[in-house]
């Protein structure tokens, strides 16, 4: 009797076993449906799409990933410096949650003091005095563009046409300008600005047109007054890539002999980093840049460092480099993922004058058109 008392009193009431697992099961039922609610209510931003683990993955080091191949191949164990040791997983969660790098206090100040935003840049191949203290700085424009702006005396001489240069009816080249109203101090009356709706950068555009269409290169020039549109759809300055995108996207549709895309952009950085001296005559520097935050900006990369080499062969010290940008503070596409060919390019700054620009327009469609016809001809063999 003792012993079958003492078990007896061990054992659990039915009614409160059954509470138990009543309450368990409710939680995990609650915790399915937040679960669910999240993954299929939430923005797309949100959602594990392909692009958001992409964005995800981009957080971590290139050597974080090292590690992972070495778990299933020790020959990875050589790819990656002694000093370095593997991430902890607290660090790689963290790194994924925040965006940012413990121990490195650039990646919280960056977002919030506008000079640390270069750290949303990546420089891939530097120029000449490219480096992170000389990267590509952009402002933003009055609420008011004025026309002001004078282009005085300009050097028409064109490009020489080259030898037996092909015929090309159809358009190629697609030149835009999405900060259309951005200007340069020698044509302006005054320094209180660098903006101006007359005298720009889509004088740069026309002067490249001209040039590739003198080299059998047909080429078309959007004039989208893109500022206009901003306050017309009342959209900010960082808009500006979405007011563009229906516009390049309209010009694809409409015209499918379409094959590169430049969008063409004036730095702010003075003139001893935007200017180069070739032979006595005086250039704007051009720096490349691609957006990378889509899945594909590897190709645009490629069209423009295979530009960047081009152009140091020929002229050394032209260009500036290529860099990408992603990140808090920049958009990251730059509608780049709309064609694999199209690239921004930063002509010059705010202290070049139209006579080096154009000079340079005359060099990036000398360049292009070799590049251009190089890639024809090895579609035509194969």
């Amino acid at each position: 009797m003792p012993k079958y008392k003492k078990w007896k009193k061990k054992r659990p009431h039915i009614i409160r076993l059954w509470s138990k697992w009543l309450i368990a099961g409710t939680a995990v039922l609650i915790l399915l449906f937040i679960g669910i609610g999240l993954l299929t209510g939430a923005k797309t931003t949100y959602r594990l799409y392909s692009d958001t683990i992409q964005e995800w993955t981009t957080q971590l080091k290139g050597s974080s990933f090292i590690y992972l191949f070495e778990m299933e191949n020790r020959t990875f164990s050589g790819a990656h410096p002694d000093e370095n040791r593997i991430p902890g997983l607290s660090t790689l969660a963290f790194k994924l949650l925040t965006s940012l790098t413990p121990n490195d206090p650039r990646s919280l100040l960056g977002r919030e003091i506008p000079g640390l935003s270069f750290y949303n840049s990546q420089i891939i191949i530097a120029g000449e005095g490219t480096n992170f203290a000389t990267l590509p700085i952009e402002s933003e424009p009055p609420l008011d563009v004025d026309h002001k702006g004078e282009e005085g005396e300009v050097e028409e001489k064109q490009q020489d046409s080259p030898e037996g240069k092909q015929t090309i009816k159809e358009d190629r080249v697609f030149i835009s300008h999405t900060h259309n109203t951005e200007s340069f101090y020698p044509h302006l009356p005054d320094r209180s600005t660098a903006y101006d709706g007359k005298v720009n950068i889509t004088l740069v555009g026309k002067r490249l047109a001209e040039s590739l269409e003198n080299r059998g290169i047909g080429a078309m020039v959007d004039l989208t007054d893109v500022a206009s549109l901003l306050k017309q759809q009342g959209m900010k300055h960082y808009q500006s890539y979405d007011a563009m995108r229906p516009v390049i996207k309209e010009a694809m549709s409409q015209n499918e002999s379409l094959q590169y895309y430049f969008d063409l952009h004036r730095d702010s950085l003075p003139r001893e980093n935007t200017t180069v001296n070739i032979d006595g005559k005086e250039y704007a520097r051009f720096i490349f840049v691609i957006g990378a935050e889509h899945s594909q900006y590897e190709q645009n990369l490629k069209f423009a460092s295979d530009m960047h080499k081009l152009l140091e062969s020929k002229y050394p010290g032209i260009s500036r480099g290529v860099i990408t940008k992603k990140g808090s503070g920049v958009d990251g596409v730059y509608n780049q993922d709309l064609d694999p060919n199209l690239i921004v390019v930063e002509f010059g700054g705010v202290e070049n004058n139209l006579d080096e620009l154009y000079r340079s327009a005359d060099v990036m469609a000398e360049v292009f058109s070799e590049y251009y016809f190089n890639a024809e001809k090895v579609s035509n063999d194969s």
